[in-house]
């Protein structure tokens, strides 16, 4: 027992406030009085030592508790009236970093304990075993470890316990099945092991249970349907196996049954509905039930959420959902559904009577047959609607227009036929539409130009006729646009590239336009793709290309393009892969293309002639071709090509007199050149050895380690800024023009510094962009000692790095470092997102950085992100692609390096996408990814994936929620379009970072991927209220 240590530990900490008391007395005016009550004094004391164990209060909540102030009148505070005794310490949400002080068992009249959501570690006191009118323990979202203490179950009162979001581990206690009067037992996201308990069925008076997200193991005890007044259970991501216990489909209390993401099998119960009549929330998604959904489910006319996706679900959908008023979510996607009877899809009368419905996702099935008339009476706030990748036939309703808060709209992969109902033009909330791989036909409607909110439209794939509508020129926010693969016809509107500057896609290839292409495109900034092939587009290839900066992909082959390769294209610095295949182009092919870094050229089938170049793109015969150009010659052997013919003309105008002056001239040059050398081996004796590193020589400024000395106050530790992989950073002031600069100092001592030193400085000279960290100059010499001395030399960033916002060192520092915006955490994302696709795509070598993490992200006066540190960079081999590995086996920092480097894979491009997936889910959650709490299995990526479901608010950074949490526990109440935008776009950002960081490499989002979508995300944050929709790709 932990008692006579604390009562011990007690007495000197009351004399030490005995001694308080009369310093403050003897100091105190006459008239001030010191209110002491014997009766509560430990009380105070007690709450004195939790303070004490409290590390970091950023918000100054415990500010009030000193002795000038009652301690019921401390903030969080809350004392009975007769007594004057601490009943309730509340401080929930406050962003408080410490631990729980012993002496809080010593708060006898405690009944109420609120300390969730914040940053509490170590372990649970056993002394909390000791507060026997103890009713309500909330300790969730926390940092806690070691095990639950046995002797909680002392606390025979206790009604109500969260520990969920902590890092808990062993078995839950045996002891707390005395707890008779527990209503609610919180466990969720902790590392428990052992089995569901089965003694949990002693406690009769047990209403809810929320143990997902733990280790359990093993099967659902059977017990548990002995839990009469069980009204929530929550088994979820456990890993359980074998199938529900018949007993648990019996208790006719449930109104919560949550138990996907485990192992389970068999088939749902016939009678599941009549049993389970209260059912508000049915959730058996990803596992491995099989069979049909019973028409039982029918009567269970109270569920509002039902989610069984990604099982193995087959048979006819024959549920009557009519009577579900309160139905809000209905995701059966990724199962067998279908019977292919033509009349299956008439669930959906039903569904129109479900006037709440948000979402529903029928995709991945095997329905079959014509969407019926109701389709358009579903409830008008339906948000999403997904019924791709199914066997659906028939004409669109036109009822559709009515449905006008939906923002998803996919039904591709389908059979659907004649035309696109013009009433879809009403849905001026929708952001993405995807009609793709359907047999529609006809012309577009022009109404699609009133879809002023889309971002997203794929039409690819159909049988579309007509002209493209001029229309389509007014979706202002339209960042991707599919037409492929139809057959349409005339000229591309020239309002299609004037008025749509965030267009960052389009595709047109495949159908049968002509003309030429409009000069407008000039004002499509950020496009990145443009696909105009297998067309009948004529004219030459348009200067304006050169203004789209940010292309990457640009294929106009198949058509009846003429004249020359512009030499405007060389400022397309970006561009990656270029196709002008089996079209009119003629003239030489131009130098430029060798300095772009190109990965894929094809001009095969033109009329270049002349001499094919042989550096760049054109070293690599697997990377372009040039075949059908009959009167090429040159380039690399195995293009095969035939030599080209030297003029010897000039031979046969030489003259003696042109003769001399070459050699004159050769000779003076010879000369000067000698004399040149002789005055730099001179002064090379004479000088310091000092330089810049030999890949920095460009550089204008040339600092001696005497002056960076200088600059530095001597390497000052008051001017010291960071400590890096290899070296510590000092700020310094430069005396000649008062220049504040960054000075990266390498510990040579360190191995692998000079390997460093140099990675950093090829890295560096070699790359240029807004978000990179711009290098000055470099100084390798010796300092006063002898001893050899490399330095850096940067821009300086007067925000310092983001590690420090995100994870302020101090108290101090925390008070004077502001937190972080969700808009700035959002743009610091695309900052360092677009660094990460220049590095990899837009290099003329790609480069890898390695070791991406908050430390290495530094803000300027703007707020503007700029990567640095590139100490373990490494270039790709020229022309690979970046999604290759290097050979070079650095592995980066733990927590941020990619899984694969753990199983000794080399470095690649996708190991950079997982950092920075992991460093957007860190900006995200304020969770270092290092987190005492990420063990046992878990880290940070896992955390952020199994919250996605519905527990979002629950783990994002308690500073970017309003009035210190608050958000997250009101949120089910709250309906002001400011704060479901908010919410949407941190779901959003989730999401992106999720999908960056997955384990497998080939399902990683695409860095370019990232970027758009962050910038829709922003859009949308500060925009006008929208609802982003984010493909995660996998």
């Amino acid at each position: 027992m932990a008692f006579p240590f604390v009562y011990c530990q007690l007495a000197g900490f009351y004399f030490s406030i005995v001694l308080l008391h009369a310093t403050i007395a003897a100091a105190a005016p006459a008239n001030f009085v010191i209110r002491t009550n014997p009766g509560n004094e430990t009380d105070r004391i007690a709450l004195l030592a939790f303070k004490q164990k409290i590390s970091q209060d950023p918000d100054g909540v415990m500010s009030s508790w000193n002795l000038s102030k009652d301690f019921c009148e401390w903030e969080g505070i809350t004392c009975s009236r007769r007594h004057r005794r601490v009943t309730m310490l509340n401080l929930r949400s406050r962003r408080l970093v410490g631990s729980l002080s012993p002496y809080i068992g010593n708060l006898s009249f405690l009944r109420e304990i609120r300390l969730e959501n914040n940053t509490l570690h170590g372990e649970i006191p056993e002394e909390v075993g000791r507060l026997f009118r103890l009713r309500f323990l909330y300790l969730g979202n926390n940092s806690l470890v070691g095990q639950i203490p046995v002797n909680l179950s002392h606390c025979s009162k206790l009604s109500f316990l969260h520990l969920g979001w902590n890092k808990l581990v062993g078995k839950f206690p045996l002891e707390f099945a005395s707890l008779s009067n527990l209503k609610e037992l919180a466990i969720h996201f902790n590392h428990l092991t052992g089995g569901i308990p089965p003694f949990l069925a002693n406690i009769s008076s047990l209403e809810a249970l929320s143990a997902s997200y733990n280790a359990f193991g093993g099967n659902i005890p059977d017990s548990l349907g002995q839990l009469r007044y069980l009204t929530s259970l929550g088994l979820g991501g456990n890993n359980i196996s074998g199938t529900i216990p018949p007993s648990l489909y019996n208790l006719s209390s449930l109104a919560i049954f949550s138990l996907s993401e485990n192992r389970l099998r068999g088939r749902l119960p016939s009678n599941l509905g009549l049993t389970l009549p209260n059912l508000r929330r049915f959730q058996i998604s990803v596992n491995f039930f099989s069979g049909s959904i019973p028409v039982s489910l029918s009567n269970a006319s109270k569920l509002e959420f039902i989610e069984m996706v990604g099982n193995n679900l087959s048979g006819k959908l024959s549920v009557d959902f009519g009577g579900m008023q309160q139905l809000s979510y209905l995701n059966l996607g990724r199962n067998d559904l279908g019977s292919g009877e033509p009349d299956e899809m008439r669930f959906i009368d039903s569904l129109a009577n479900c006037s709440n419905l948000q979402d529903l996702d029928l995709s991945v099935n095997r329905f079959q047959g014509v969407l019926p008339h109701s389709f358009g009476n579903l409830s008008t706030q339906l948000l999403r609607l997904l019924l791709d990748s199914n066997q659906l036939y028939g004409t669109i309703p036109s009822g559709v227009g009515n449905l006008v808060n939906l923002y998803l709209f996919a039904i591709g992969w389908n059979q659907f036929t004649g035309k696109i109902p013009a009433e879809i033009g009403k849905l001026h909330n929708l952001q993405w539409m995807d009609l793709h791989r359907n047999k529609l036909s006809e012309e577009i409607p022009p109404t699609l130009g009133n879809l002023s909110s889309l971002l997203e439209l794929h039409l690819l794939n159909n049988n579309l006729q007509g002209t493209i509508p001029t229309s389509l020129g007014k979706l202002r926010n339209l960042a991707a646009l599919d037409l492929s693969r139809n057959d349409l016809w005339g000229t591309i509107p020239e309002t299609l590239f004037h008025k749509t500057p965030r267009m960052i896609s389009l595709n047109l290839s495949q159908n049968h336009l002509v003309g030429k292409i409009p000069p407008s495109i000039a004002d499509m900034k950020n496009l990145m793709r443009l696909d105009v092939s297998r067309n009948n587009l004529s004219g030459e290839i348009p200067l304006e290309l050169s203004n789209c900066g940010n292309l990457e992909i640009l294929h106009m082959e198949g058509n009846f393009f003429q004249g020359s390769i512009p030499p405007a294209l060389s400022s397309l610095e970006a561009i990656r892969q270029v196709d002008l295949a089996r079209n009119n182009l003629s003239g030489k092919i131009p130098k430029f293309l060798e300095s772009l870094a190109l990965r894929y050229l094809n001009l095969s089938f033109n009329d270049f002639e002349g001499e094919v170049p042989v550096k760049g793109v054109f070293t690599n015969a697997s990377a372009m071709s040039v075949v059908g150009n009959t009167r090429l010659c040159g380039g690399i052997h195995e293009l095969q090509l035939p030599k080209c013919n030297i003029n010897n003309s000039s031979k046969k105008q030489k003259d003696s007199l042109a003769f001399k002056v070459i050699i004159s001239i050769s000779c003076a040059f010879m000369g000067i050149a000698m004399v040149a050398f002789l005055m730099f081996c001179w002064f090379k004796r004479r000088r310091e050895k000092q330089s810049p590193s030999p890949m920095l020589r460009k550089t204008l400024l040339k600092l001696s380690y005497e002056k960076l000395l200088k600059a530095t106050d001597g390497f000052s530790s008051t001017n010291l800024i960071g400590l890096g992989s290899f070296g510590s950073v000092y700020k310094g002031v430069l005396d000649q023009d008062g220049l504040t600069i960054a000075v990266k100092v390498l510990n040579l001592q360190r191995q692998g510094a000079s390997k460093s030193f140099m990675a950093e400085c090829k890295a560096l000279t070699k790359i240029r962009h807004r978000n990179l960290v711009k290098i000055i100059t470099s100084c390798s010499s010796v300092d006063f000692q002898g001893n050899d001395f490399k330095a850096l030399i940067y821009e300086f960033m007067p925000n310092g790095s983001l590690e420090n916002w995100l994870h302020p060192a101090s108290e101090g520092q925390q008070a004077e470092i502001p937190y972080l915006s969700l808009r700035q955490r959002i743009e610091i994302g695309i900052d360092v997102a677009s660094a990460l696709d220049y590095l990899h795509h837009h290099c003329q070598q790609p480069i890898l950085h390695c070791d991406l993490k908050p430390s290495n992200i530094l803000l300027d006066s703007n707020m503007t992100a700029h990567v640095g540190d590139f100490g373990l960079a490494k270039f790709l081999q020229e022309h690979s692609n970046p999604t290759q590995s290097s050979s070079l086996g650095i592995r980066g920092t733990i927590g941020y390096a990619a899984p694969e480097y753990g199983l000794g894979s080399e470095v690649s491009a996708d190991g950079d996408v997982y950092s920075y997936g992991i460093l957007l889910l860190e900006m995200m959650t304020g969770k270092k990814p290092t987190d005492e709490m990420f063990d046992g299995g878990l880290n940070l990526h896992k955390f952020a994936r199994m919250a996605l479901a519905n527990q979002v608010m629950d783990i994002v950074d308690p500073t970017l929620l309003n009035n210190g949490g608050e958000l997250a526990a009101e949120n089910n109440r709250l309906r002001h379009s400011n704060s479901d935008r908010i919410k949407e776009c941190l779901i959003s950002v989730i999401r992106i970072g999720v999908a960056c960081s997955m384990e497998s490499p080939q399902e990683r989002m695409e860095i370019s991927n990232a970027v758009s979508e962050l910038q829709m995300v922003k859009k949308a944050l500060v925009g006008p209220p929208t609802r982003p929709y984010i493909q995660t790709g996998g």
